[in-house]
């Protein structure tokens, strides 16, 4: 166990990290009256969100903990799954709380900051980010550090290799609560944010012909808040259970693959170097005065490369120390994953980024109206499946035979998993290059509105444009470790229906074949589950969205001297109706993420639970990454219009790319992110409720 200590060490120190940052941060000037006036209206309307959000989520989890306690008392799970459920939940939504009070404070700081120099305010926005990030992982590790010391400690009396099951088998479901809480936290945000961001577009820009963010417009309060609860808040609760599945995954089926507790730690160690130089990375983030897009891009991608190195180096020592050179080839699927997340990162940049072909030419297309750059962006999208599919595959297949799959089937599925952890072993900076252009975002909007000189606002649009590329980098990084996370929690769903078929009496086995009926309805329901699930979170999006612009359109009616800039905006109407709408529409998308596998499993049993997690897997990682994409090369497409082509602002072509913008909304930051928390979230409901699906299971 001092191996677990050292990890609960790195995670300290992360914390400490973020401390200190965030500390500094708050050292920085603020701005003036009108800039701090903008930036608390921000914050209360975040904090509004929130807490009228946690007490749903209060609801949901005193329903789930009274449910799994049944379930404890009747043995069917440990008694250990209700709490861990509460405290996995408590950590997720307290990894996006941190987020969100950090951005919030940021904003302001870097509009101020932007008044002097370019870097200046990269400096702060990018240092937010990096608390952001660090803090997510740092919890993420702490919780899975002392859950292990716990276990280890209560079954003390067992030998190593039972208590080792033990340990594991109970620490696989400490991340449901992290995957409900993501869930709740992704789309209730995405929903927020993309309705308000779209009733602004639509009335401001389209209807009206104002600026972006101009204070005129009754919902552009609420947008800015959108970006700190769905962006930073739903984004730091999404990837923190991201992170906890990979680790979590791959320890339990160390022990499938005889690897005991050293490949238990393995994971943990390697992640815990990911927090160091995550840490150690930061320092090396920084630009030049009147850097170029490219110049900007390269300082921020200049952290991850040099945390990625570190990592690359760092796990040869690891695995070669803990598991022997006779499974070196454990490294080699390490390397296959971290790779891989930085292809798909690099790639997703090509499709999304105005620097690259497919973004201008989908730009070409509003020169004849908003219907074909629709359809050229729903063209990109697919179009930009194919190669993180690849390259995904490919990583499968490298880290199952490099790690002994050949020889050991289970150490072919251990090998899997520890490369989504290879992948996300660099979370700290990657999230940290995601997280800062919300806070970009959010200092242009006060530059707007607050009438900062013109320098100013070009400034914030440079960072914040920036931040688009590294947002759909950051989303195409997400849902590619989502994937590989998802393949190896089917894996330890098999396993843990067979460790549960050997405890007891019942005589089951699993008939994976595709010809099997129970199988292959599984796979058509988890395909289908995809498409409802996006298709409630769109809808919800519409419909609030909907309300957003009755009301502006109401505001721009019926306040004397709006549009004049001499009546003031009622913000907090827009604001009340995008938290009402968010939470309402969250209860039937939480019932069907979680009753799904339930339903499935008690008619098809274990074998149809096993073909719907397979199903949901395959169509949502194609869907995530399409309606991401689209999404980002809509917004981008806009953004290279406003920058003086064809036409410009406030031209034919430019609104055109509103619209096209304004259909990718929903698309990058609501529903495609959150179908990697629906195909992980299925997996660990089925993980906790295979006891359950086993007894009573009909088929």
């Amino acid at each position: 166990m001092n191996f677990i200590l050292l990890v609960l060490l790195c995670s300290v120190l992360g914390l400490f990290f973020s401390v200190y940052q965030g500390r500094s941060i708050m050292k920085e000037d603020e701005g003036d009256e009108k800039v701090r006036s903008i930036a608390i209206k921000i914050r209360k309307g975040a904090n509004a969100y929130l807490k009228r959000q946690y007490k749903g989520v209060t609801i949901f989890f005193v329903i789930m903990f009274v449910i799994f306690l049944i379930m404890s008392i009747f043995g069917y799970v440990s008694i250990f799954v209700p709490f861990s459920f509460v405290i996995g939940g408590f950590l997720s939504g307290l990894s996006g709380f941190i987020g969100m009070k950090v951005a919030t404070q940021a904003n302001s700081r870097t509009t101020t900051a932007a008044k002097k120099s370019l870097n200046g305010a990269l400096k702060i926005s990018f240092k937010s980010g990096s608390v952001i990030g660090i803090v997510v992982v740092s919890l993420g590790l702490l919780y899975i550090a002392l859950g292990f010391l716990f276990l280890d400690w209560y079954y003390r009396d067992l030998s190593e290799a039972e208590r080792i099951l033990q340990v594991t088998t109970n620490i696989l479901t400490f991340g449901i609560g992290a995957s409900s809480m993501a869930l709740f936290a992704r789309v209730g945000g995405g929903i927020f944010t993309k309705a308000a961001d779209v009733g602004a577009d639509l009335v401001g820009k389209v209807e009206v012909g104002i600026p972006e963010d101009d204070p005129r417009n009754p919902a552009v309060i609420a947008d800015n808040v959108g970006d700190n609860v769905g962006d930073v808040a739903g984004m730091g609760a999404d990837l923190y259970e991201s992170y906890v599945g990979s680790l979590i995954s791959s320890s339990a089926l160390a022990v499938a693959a005889g690897l005991s507790t050293k490949g238990a730690v393995v994971p943990l160690l390697v992640a815990a170097l990911g927090v160091v130089a995550s840490i150690f990375s930061t320092f090396f983030v920084k630009a030049k005065e009147d850097s170029s897009q490219k110049n900007l891009l390269k300082a921020l991608r200049r952290g991850v490369y040099i945390s990625s190195v570190i990592v690359a180096v760092g796990s040869y020592f690891i695995v070669r120390e803990i598991l022997g050179s006779e499974n070196i080839g454990v490294y080699f699927s390490i390397l296959s994953g971290l790779f891989a997340g930085i292809l798909i990162g690099f790639f997703t940049e090509y499709y999304t980024s105005d620097s690259y072909k497919p973004t201008r030419n989908l730009a070409s297309m509003s020169e004849t109206g908003p219907a074909t750059i629709i359809i050229g962006g729903l063209s990109l999208g697919m179009a930009s499946t194919a190669i993180p599919v690849v390259i995904v595959a490919v990583s499968v297949l490298i880290s199952f035979n490099l790690s002994g799959g050949a020889n050991d089937f289970n150490l072919g599925l251990y090998g899997i998993a520890i490369s989504a952890v290879g992948m996300l072993s660099t979370l700290g900076i990657t999230l940290a290059t995601d997280a800062y252009g919300p806070i970009a975002d959010n200092a242009g909007g006060i530059a707007e509105m607050s009438e900062q000189d013109p320098e100013v606002r070009r400034r914030t649009d440079a960072l914040d444009s920036l931040g688009n590329t590294t947002a759909a980098t950051g989303k195409g990084f997400a849902i590619g470790s989502a994937a590989l996370t998802a393949l190896a929690f089917i894996a330890a769903y098999k396993d843990s229906i067979e460790n549960i078929v050997k405890s007891g009496t019942s005589n089951f086995e699993f008939n994976l074949s595709i010809l099997n009926p129970q199988v292959l309805i599984g796979l058509f329901i988890g395909g289908m589950v995809t498409f409802l699930f996006s298709s409630k979170t769109m809808d919800a999006v519409g419909r609030a969205a909907s309300k957003i612009v009755v009301e502006v359109r109401r505001q721009f009616k019926e306040i004397p001297g709006l549009m004049e800039g001499k009546g003031e905006p009622d913000y907090e109407s827009c604001i009340d109706i995008c938290t009402k709408s968010a939470q309402r529409e969250l209860i039937t998308i939480a019932i069907i993420s979680v009753a799904t596998p339930v339903i499935v499993g008690l008619i098809l049993g274990p074998n149809g639970v096993a073909g719907l997690l397979a199903g949901a897997t395959v169509t949502g990682f194609a869907m995530a990454i399409m309606m991401s994409n689209s999404g980002g090369a809509w917004d981008n497409a806009k953004k290279y219009i406003e920058s003086g082509v064809l036409g410009g602002k406030g031209s034919e072509c430019h609104k055109a790319a509103v619209v096209g913008d304004t259909v990718g909304d929903p698309f990058k930051d609501t529903t495609g992110p959150s179908i990697n928390i629906l195909i992980k979230l299925m997996s660990m409901v089925s993980i906790v409720f295979g006891a359950l699906i086993l007894a009573l299971g009909v088929l």
